[in-house]
């Protein structure tokens, strides 16, 4: 590992922050309605971001894992049981991991049913962002886009993503929303995961959860990095082995599951990150604003404009979109199919349904 392989610099921190646009709902749901601790909960993921820095020296994302997070918000989880589904979804990639029969089994995957699955992505991520636009306040998010379109223009230079934040939280600081004092030192809960809760996350969230950790985090997620860093190769052995890690280490810290996904590269590549300094000083920042400020996230968390973060969202869903631009007319009716039941089900059903769709156009173009 050679320093030079790194960037520090206010572009890379911009992109770094491209993703926050995902991260802060689930962040807002964790801490307010399932009652997380919010230093845990930025200092588990701003080691995580430092370690994936580390090891990658590529802008790879982390993101809490999108179909636990839900369905734990929904159901009210207590902080015991989400941090448990981290014990559990770590040994399970960790354990998927040793298998070297899975690689090959990747690689078999038509390219079409990737483009489909992150179509399907770009797509979802378009929608949330508009429904998030559309309850808070239109004006303001049509601003943010319109901001993002020409401050993208002006390239590399243009820290899109930390302009947002910036505003952001000018805009909460106007409404009287950020509270006096905001320091309020915390520290992280150290427990021991309970392994009977852990057995309860893994049916009642898990099982939703791996396809499309599987589809987006894994599959879609390093065709993503080859198209943006062709020669920088990450297995995707690696990749589950070291999501494994970071979950089992999240459980003793008060965490929560964290994966990666195709959402998250797309939005640190297209708001400016290029190397795993990106992480690290995102990293560094989440894991100093945990300790310092702690209790005091839950309202500034609540008080940012939801159409600025779905704003970004939108344009990241353009971003994830636009790579089926080149996708021939003979795959389009895979990448339909795939997308259509991505967006109708789960990523896990459009992707076998791709498959499926791939397998059966295949068959009958030898018969005919």
């Amino acid at each position: 590992m050679r320093l030079s392989e790194f960037e520090f610099s206010i572009k890379e921190l911009s992109g770094a922050l491209g993703d926050f646009g995902t991260l802060l709902p689930f962040a807002i749901g964790f801490v307010v309605i399932n009652g997380m601790n919010p230093a845990s909960f930025l200092f588990v993921f701003g080691l995580c971001n430092i370690a994936t820095g580390i090891i990658y020296r590529a802008p790879m994302p982390l993101q809490p894992m999108k179909a636990i997070a839900a369905i734990a918000i929904a159901s009210r989880w207590s902080p015991d049981l989400i941090t448990a589904s981290a014990l559990s979804m770590g040994l399970f990639w960790l354990i998927l991991s040793l298998f070297q029969g899975i690689e090959p089994l990747i690689r078999q995957t038509p390219p079409s049913v990737v483009r489909g699955v992150q179509l399907a992505l770009g797509l979802s991520l378009m929608w949330s962002g508009i429904s998030s636009i559309r309850s808070d306040s239109p004006a303001l998010g049509v601003v943010a886009i319109g901001l993002i379109l020409f401050l993208s223009r002006a390239g590399r230079r243009s820290p899109v993503a930390l302009i947002i934040l910036v505003g952001g939280i000018l805009i909460a600081l106007s409404r009287g929303a950020i509270p006096d004092p905001i320091i309020s030192l915390s520290r992280p809960d150290l427990a021991i995961p309970d392994v009977a809760l852990a057995w309860r996350a893994l049916y009642s969230g898990g099982v939703a959860q791996i396809p499309l950790t599987f589809t987006n985090a894994v599959i879609a997620c390093c065709a993503l990095l080859t198209e943006y860093f062709p020669n920088r190769k990450i297995a995707e052995r690696q990749l589950m082995a070291n999501m494994g890690v970071m979950n089992i280490g999240a459980s003793f810290l008060g965490g929560f599951p964290v994966c990666h996904g195709a959402g998250g590269l797309a939005s640190h590549y297209y708001f400016g990150a290029r190397t795993g300094g990106a992480n690290i000083m995102e990293g560094i920042l989440e894991v100093g604003a945990g300790l310092i400020l702690g209790s005091s996230l839950v309202t500034v968390f609540t008080a940012f404009p939801e159409a600025l973060v779905g704003g970004m969202m939108v344009m990241v869903g353009v971003e994830l979109g636009r790579f089926t631009l080149g996708v021939d007319k003979s795959d389009l009716p895979v990448v339909v199919v795939t997308t259509i039941a991505g967006i109708y089900w789960n990523l896990g059903v459009g992707f076998v349904l791709g498959l499926l769709a791939y397998w059966l156009m295949n068959r009958l173009s030898r018969q005919g």
